[in-house]
């Protein structure tokens, strides 16, 4: 695992608005007394919300509130990699699969358009707007290749699904996200390939409440 530092560049201070103040300590409430160092995963997690990254002064506004050492919050901050130590795009943050299954699906032209498209990798844009970076496995091999942007998967993407996703986010829109493809879940390219009876699962064949083992099902009505 590489090294993850906190940015150069950071804030003054840090205070949580009062609606994410009020998340916080909902949070917190969750936990048993005596327990309430559990929520710091949650309560960082509401910072990279309100900020779009995880500045140095937040990790010691979430220590006071759950009275624990800071280095213990910075500890979690820089080993879970879901938290963004720098400041990322305010638009989007596209997070690409570069693991060998989305490798060998094409993930390299992909990196080929955010470079052309967006700026070097793990880098921000010159207008701030949008940041990308490269991550290992996120678990959508079936459709690779894929990508996270803010918070959702975009799936199956060819070069120009991924150009198309980057303007509608210039644009201000918010694609939906799945598969550039159509394909539902992960299922196989071009539809299901097994369970395609619908009897085999619609209860068709069901046995009536409290029948024999060996009773056969009844059959369609006359």
């Amino acid at each position: 695992m590489s090294v993850r530092r906190l940015a150069k560049d950071q804030p003054a201070a840090f205070e949580f608005t009062p609606e994410g103040l009020e998340k916080a300590a909902w949070w917190i409430a969750k936990f048993p007394a005596g327990r309430q160092q559990s929520a710091v995963i949650p309560l960082l997690w509401l910072v990279q919300k309100q900020e779009g990254w995880v500045p140095e002064p937040a990790l010691r506004v979430v220590a006071s509130l759950l009275s624990m050492p800071v280095i213990r919050v910075l500890e979690i901050a820089t080993f879970y990699t879901m938290f963004q130590l720098s400041p990322v795009g305010t638009v989007a943050h596209i997070q690409l699969c570069g693991t060998t299954p989305c490798m060998l699906r094409g993930a390299n032209a992909l990196k080929g358009v955010l470079a052309a498209r967006v700026c070097a990798k793990d880098h921000t844009s010159a207008d701030g707007r949008f940041s990308w970076e490269e991550v290992e496995c996120m678990g959508a091999c079936a459709n690779a290749p894929m990508a996270a942007i803010n918070d959702y998967y975009y799936e199956d993407l060819t070069p120009e699904a991924l150009e198309a996703l980057l303007e509608a986010f210039a644009a201000g829109q918010t694609p939906g996200p799945g598969s550039a493809i159509g394909r539902q879940g992960a299922a196989p390219e071009g539809g299901a390939l097994t369970l395609t009876d619908p009897t085999l699962y619609d209860g068709s064949r069901a046995r009536p409440l409290g029948a024999l083992p060996n009773t056969p099902a009844p059959g369609p009505a006359q």
